[in-house]
């Protein structure tokens, strides 16, 4: 009897063993999933941390729909938008309430935790960003940055003969894959300036030349946005031909190099109200523009983004 009671007492010491690492198992199981799903919800609650990619947000048709509102679209000025060639970090300026503050934000994919993160790069902002074709330079109108391994260098000016001393400044400059400028030329009080360009000769930029009237009519001709190729030109500027306020047209370029008539991007894209600074993601997909949906004071502009179809229909026509 006391042989048999000794195996007895070994079998339910075993089976005991089992069920406590059975029931161990369930328990770590129950507290993985409760973190998971903290985890999520505090995703869902933190503005700052988000999916890839476009920041998480759902790609638009052919009407434009505003770009990740309440993160980057708000209640109020958000402008001049640009994503880095490996469509890994996106830039914008927001002004606060009344022009009392405006900042340069950046949206940078985390490739370790695979999400977004915000941080402020300057305040106040410093320029209308552009990033080139090459992805190592950051163009903010008559200033730039330089990518290093650390990261974006310290501002940097333009020299002669693209900046000048007669009180004009550059809102925006946008360069080709072979270093072409395209810009236009701010003076204050004056509506006419016009979008000039400036080719890369030798390493070194030419002195400016104003576009042909197939771009340059109209009044302030501002935010040019050149194709890497050089194939098309997007600016907005006040014409006859408008909608209201300023609208956004592009250019394509023609057989013989020369510009063809800038054509309006229509009422999908185009409205009564200000409508400025387009530009196309790096991958050809989207265009993305700014559109004031607020008084006329500017209180409140949106990043609009939409199928960059709507744009190339426009040359087959």
């Amino acid at each position: 009897m006391k042989f048999k009671s000794y195996k007895y007492l070994k079998s339910l010491q075993s089976r005991m063993k089992k069920l406590i690492i059975k029931l161990s198992v369930l328990l770590i199981v129950i507290v993985l999933s409760a973190c998971k799903n903290n985890n999520s919800k505090a995703k869902e609650n933190d503005s700052s941390i988000l999916e890839t990619p476009y920041l998480g947000q759902k790609p638009p048709g052919l009407t434009p729909i505003p770009f990740a509102p309440g993160l980057v679209s708000t209640g109020l000025y958000e402008v001049n938008s640009a994503f880095t060639p490996d469509m890994k970090a996106f830039y914008f300026i927001r002004r606060g309430e009344e022009y009392k503050k405006s900042a340069f934000y950046e949206y940078k994919y985390n490739e370790i935790n695979g999400e977004w993160e915000k941080s402020e790069i300057a305040s106040p902002w410093i320029g209308r960003p552009v990033i080139a074709p090459n992805g190592q330079t950051m163009h903010l109108g008559d200033s730039y940055l330089k990518r290093t391994e650390a990261g974006w260098s310290e501002l940097q000016k333009l020299a002669a003969p693209i900046v000048s001393n007669d009180s004009m400044y550059i809102m925006r400059l946008s360069s080709s894959a072979n270093g072409t400028y395209y810009f236009d030329t701010y003076k204050e009080n004056d509506p006419a300036f016009p979008i000039r360009y400036s080719r890369l000769i030798d390493g070194k930029h030419e002195e400016a030349i104003a576009l042909p009237k197939a771009i340059n009519t109209g009044t302030f001709l501002s935010h040019p946005f050149i194709a890497p190729d050089e194939s098309y030109l997007l600016f907005d500027a006040k014409r006859e031909d408008g909608f209201g306020d300023s609208d956004i047209y592009i250019s394509f370029k023609q057989n013989d190099g020369t510009w063809g008539n800038a054509i309006n991007l229509g009422d999908k894209i185009n409205t009564n109200a200000w409508e400025a600074s387009a530009s196309i993601t790096p991958n050809g997909k989207y265009l993305f523009f700014s559109r004031n949906v607020g008084s006329d004071k500017y209180e409140n502009v949106d990043i609009f983004w939409v199928d960059a179809k709507i744009v190339y229909d426009l040359k087959t026509k």
